[in-house]
């Protein structure tokens, strides 16, 4: 049986993943920049501050914001109020795809957002991985009720994103940062096959599923392969869908559950879509860690966390 966790305790959870998700993301996007260098990074010396988070970062803030304030995001009024926050608090600048500001400032002038979503590339919806980036402090929240989990993941991905590959995305995602911080609470690091393991029944069966499935293969394998090698297995996230970014990410996670920087580190190494998939790496394996660690354990660097500009005010932690 799961411990019962207070809120006090789910929002350190959420805030521990925040805190990853944005130092990744921001590391990550500097690695867009001439003039970094992976060897500095490998080395252990961040690249120069400040590092400027991106869209992954402002999403990812209003989600925890909400789970703050509201602590659930699956209601009708919840997803219209997420969804107005989304659009209100959207800044362009700050690196969103084309098919998000259309979506979000159609839902600014006030169009309910699920016409919005629904109307994204011919009306398919975007499977893009814009709803996995941002969730996973609120998987964490939900530490050590996976399904419930994914009903919230599902609830916040709906009003972006109505293709079942882009949903499907944040539904493993949100399901490995529950996952990570229960184990963090157990005290008993799951093996990298394992983890994946059980995250493969919440990710449908499309696309994204048979990338889940080959990434818990390279996992199950004597010899762990190089990260190039799982990039090119799986996919960096160039293609900017949630099926080319998140069974990678969930690689990376799984292998590098107990080791912060090490996994960042990885998703520079994999290029593409790094800011993307270090947030997401970054906000699962925080979950797990912390910010500075503990024994045997790497977090999230607190010089890193320096570096990277402030989250803005009014998603503190209250």
């Amino acid at each position: 049986m799961s411990p019962t966790l207070y809120e006090r305790a789910r929002l350190d959870l959420c805030y521990d993943s925040l805190t990853g998700l944005s130092v990744g993301d921001a590391l990550g996007a500097q690695f867009f920049m001439v003039g970094r260098s992976l060897a500095d990074l490998r080395a252990g010396i961040p690249p120069p501050p400040v590092w400027d988070w991106t869209d992954d970062t402002e999403m990812a803030c209003t989600l925890a914001a909400e789970l703050r304030d509201h602590g659930t995001v699956d209601s009708p009024a919840d997803q219209d109020r997420l969804a107005y926050d989304f659009a209100d608090r959207c800044e362009p600048y700050r690196g969103y795809g084309a098919g998000a500001v259309v979506c979000l400032h159609a839902i600014r002038d006030g169009m309910p957002w699920r016409e919005a979503a629904g109307r994204l590339f011919g009306g398919e919806g975007s499977c893009g991985n814009g709803a996995a980036m941002r969730v996973a402090p609120l998987g964490a929240y939900f530490a050590g009720d996976p399904v419930r989990a994914a009903a919230q993941a599902t609830a916040s991905a709906e009003v972006t994103h109505t293709h079942p590959e882009g949903i499907a995305g944040a539904v493993v995602v949100a399901v490995a940062a529950a996952q990570a911080a229960s184990a963090r609470i157990s005290g008993i690091r799951p093996t990298g096959a394992s983890f994946l393991e059980k995250l493969r029944a919440y990710a449908g069966e499309g696309q994204l599923a048979r990338g889940m499935d080959r990434a818990e293969r390279l996992l199950g394998r004597s010899g762990l392969p190089s990260v190039e090698e799982a990039a090119y297995e799986l996919g960096n996230g160039s293609r900017v869908t949630a099926q080319d970014t998140v069974p990678f990410a969930m690689w990376v996670a799984g292998t590098y559950l107990h080791d912060y920087p090490a996994a960042i580190t990885a998703c520079v190494e994999a290029g593409g879509d790094v800011d993307t998939t270090a947030a997401i790496v970054g906000g699962v394996v925080a979950a797990f860690t912390s910010v500075g660690g503990r024994p045997e354990v790497n977090g999230v660097p607190p010089t890193w966390v320096d570096a990277r500009e402030p989250l803005p005010g009014w998603c503190e932690r209250s």
